[in-house]
């Protein structure tokens, strides 16, 4: 009686065992602070208030995604992507469709989500300066980041296409209401490179993530940069003299997918949903000033007034800028890399 009952008593703990290995998902971001700030408001209260272990890796974005897939090697269940390069990768068979009956989107701002992505948060492309070198009255348009006269110094610019070549074109004077219609032709997209090489001996940096363009304010090593509203708030919280302004910015969203072949597909649809919603994402702009994408996160009290007017998604802040266009990325983004990367390389 006693082995039966030790021989039950061990097949429950295996039970268990195996149970507790199923509820098991493997993040992946960019690290940095943003991926600092996704841990602390969304993935680890997430984790402790389901049950499930989160284990979280830091990756160079769809590349890597392309390369498992292709492979049959999947080992990540949810990464993180930009909104256009998750267009691109579903546009590729890279993702699988999300599970919207397990997703609640029913409160998010509408656009913040798409049959392969789902938005985490709102956050813009800016152009920054050093106070230090230009005080606060910065440059305030993408003309006045490309007048090295007025403005002179050295910049850093994104090193590759997605959120490169709009700046350009409005630098050059395109409306942003044509901005997309102009990039819709390898004329447009050439007319874009033209006006980067025109900055070009001026940008002595040319970034590849978030932390590194955060860390080139923050350390005073360029005067202005392109880059992402949130880190340049957190390098100047760290003691950089770092501005930015929100006109003619790029208003976008980064999202979640789960790349196709995810070995715990079902269990990122649930993680998913539960991240999803309001009351972990009115955390995130306590850690970046990235605006959450379910609106009743602004109704729950945490997002305050005075926060809500700094981030990207506030209606006074997305007034000055232009969306990004997935569409555009879904068609063009594959001809207009391997321009810019033709350009880079010159």
């Amino acid at each position: 009686m006693k082995k039966t009952l030790s021989l039950t008593v061990a097949a429950g703990l295996m039970a268990t065992t195996a149970l507790a290995e199923d509820r098991s998902l493997t993040i992946a971001s960019w690290g940095g602070s943003y991926q600092e700030a996704q841990s602390k408001a969304l993935f680890e209260p997430a984790a402790a208030n389901t049950g499930i272990n989160v284990m979280q890796e830091t990756y160079g974005g769809i590349a890597d995604v392309r390369l498992q897939v292709n492979t049959g090697q999947v080992t990540l269940d949810i990464v993180v992507s930009g909104s256009g390069s998750a267009a691109r990768a579903a546009a590729e068979g890279l993702l699988e469709p999300l599970d919207y009956d397990v997703i609640d989107v029913s409160d998010f701002i509408p656009g913040l989500y798409t049959e392969h992505c789902v938005g985490g948060d709102v956050f813009s492309t800016v152009y920054a300066w050093n106070t230090d070198t230009y005080g606060e009255d910065g440059p305030q348009s993408w003309a006045d980041f490309w007048d090295v006269e007025k403005f002179p110094g050295t910049r850093s610019y994104r090193g590759a296409v997605a959120g490169a070549l709009e700046p350009a074109l409005m630098a050059d004077g395109v409306p942003m209401e044509e901005v997309y219609d102009v990039l819709s032709s390898e004329e447009g997209i050439e007319r874009a490179l033209d006006k980067i090489r025109e900055l070009r001996p001026h940008i002595s940096v040319f970034w590849s993530s978030g932390a590194q363009h955060a860390q080139l304010m923050r350390d005073g090593e360029v005067d202005m940069s392109t880059g992402w509203n949130g880190r340049f708030d957190n390098a100047r919280a760290d003691g950089g003299a770092v501005m930015h302004s929100f006109n003619q910015a790029l208003l976008d969203y980064d999202c979640f997918a789960v790349p196709k072949g995810a070995p715990n597909k079902e269990l990122a649809m649930e993680f998913l949903n539960e991240i999803s919603k309001p009351e972990y994402q009115d955390d995130l702009p306590k850690y970046i000033t990235y605006g959450p994408t379910n609106a009743l996160a602004y109704e729950t009290g945490t997002i305050t007034p005075e926060v809500a007017a700094i981030l990207p998604s506030s209606p006074e802040n997305a007034a000055l800028q232009l969306p990004i266009d997935l569409d555009w990325y879904g068609e063009w983004e594959t001809i207009a890399a391997e321009m810019y990367q033709d350009m880079l390389t010159e």
